[in-house]
């Protein structure tokens, strides 16, 4: 029978996460991921502290920063591929009444020093912004698709990844953690994303998901080098190729790309792009997110050594390594977690 400290469900940015903290703390491993879930995959894998809708700042944003970016740099080295393009996040103004909001924005606490207070001019003909841009800064993306296809050849190298799909039934509480068929584990954690609602440990949790459609297109003539973000964004990925997103559908619970969310990303990309361009892919995934827009970290109730990691939405990226830091402290330390990230607040549901 194999014995590892940990038994990890899930292989996204939660997942990703979560094995690299516990490795870096000398335990072993066992992942189970059967890649049913896509959303970590398709990701745009922006990482970026300001919630550029409202101009307001992301929950927790330099603390998060502090530790991603390191965190994937370590990535790389370990797996040998480049993840980390430093990009600059260009805000499209659309009247001169955001560009105010986005100058006094400059003033909030957590947000001033984000965002430049130059208003930068649109130089380029493939674009309409009459009214310029604003300029987020200490962002850029992280290759998403690579990372995980990479990080799950690292995994199989050292014949730490089983591809099959986890079955709940055949979880065996035991005084000193789980067995699952032939492996002894001290600590369960499902890190499964919207794979939690076949959880029956979790699926008590409001996970209530949504559904993100995005493009690839190819556009010759755009010539971007930054990655812009209005009623859509559009990021560079190299070789005049573009990723477009993304839609936000909570009703459609499938990976199945949809000509509605095609043409809702195309109707919205066309009020200012001013270039020809074809669109090349499509794909979908459904982002694990919560009401209260917080993650679900922490153990479950009444089962003890099992825990959950889930409910990072959109922002996985930049907050995958944060709460995975924080919930292995607590496992391993007895450490305090956030009471907003606690599923304790979710108890009495």
């Amino acid at each position: 029978m194999k014995e590892v400290d940990y038994l990890i469900v899930g292989c996204g940015f939660a997942g990703v996460s979560f094995i690299e903290e516990a490795k870096a703390n000398n335990k072993s491993v066992l992942v189970f991921d059967d890649q049913s879930q896509r959303s970590s995959t398709v990701a745009g894998g922006m990482y970026n502290p300001v919630v550029l809708k409202r101009f307001t700042a992301v929950w927790k944003s330099q603390e998060q920063l502090d530790l991603a970016l390191p965190f994937y740099k370590n990535l790389e080295a370990k797996l040998g591929v480049n993840l980390d393009y430093k990009l600059p996040v260009y805000r499209r103004f659309v009247s001169s009444e955001e560009q105010n909001n986005w100058f006094a924005a400059s003033d909030k606490p957590n947000v001033g020093e984000f965002i430049s207070t130059k208003l930068i001019k649109n130089t380029n003909q493939a674009i309409a912004a009459d009214f310029g841009y604003g300029e987020v800064l200490q962002t850029g993306r992280i290759d998403s698709a690579l990372l995980m296809s990479s990080y799950r050849a690292y995994l199989k190298l050292n014949d730490e990844l089983n591809e099959s799909s986890f079955q709940y039934n055949d979880l065996e509480a035991t005084d000193t953690g789980y067995i699952y068929h032939d492996v002894k584990a001290k600590h369960v954690v499902f890190a499964e994303g919207f794979g939690l609602k076949q959880n029956p440990f979790f699926n008590y949790l409001p996970l209530h998901g949504s559904k993100g459609e995005l493009l690839i297109i190819h556009a010759p003539e755009l010539k971007m080098e930054y990655l812009l973000k209005s009623s859509v964004f559009v990021m560079p990925l190299g070789d005049d190729l573009y990723k477009v997103g993304a839609t936000y559908e909570r009703e459609d619970k499938t990976n199945a790309i949809t000509e509605a969310g095609k043409n809702q990303l195309l109707t919205k990309l066309k009020t200012f792009l001013n270039c020809d361009f074809t669109i090349v892919d499509q794909v979908a995934g459904i982002r694990p997110t919560v009401k209260d827009r917080r993650p679900l970290v922490g153990e479950h109730p009444k089962h003890k050594n099992m825990y959950i990691l889930n409910g990072l939405g959109s922002r996985g990226v930049i907050i995958g390594p944060y709460v995975s830091k924080a919930l292995f402290n607590s496992i391993e330390n007895n450490g305090d977690l956030d009471p907003v990230i606690d599923i304790k607040r979710y108890q009495d549901a």
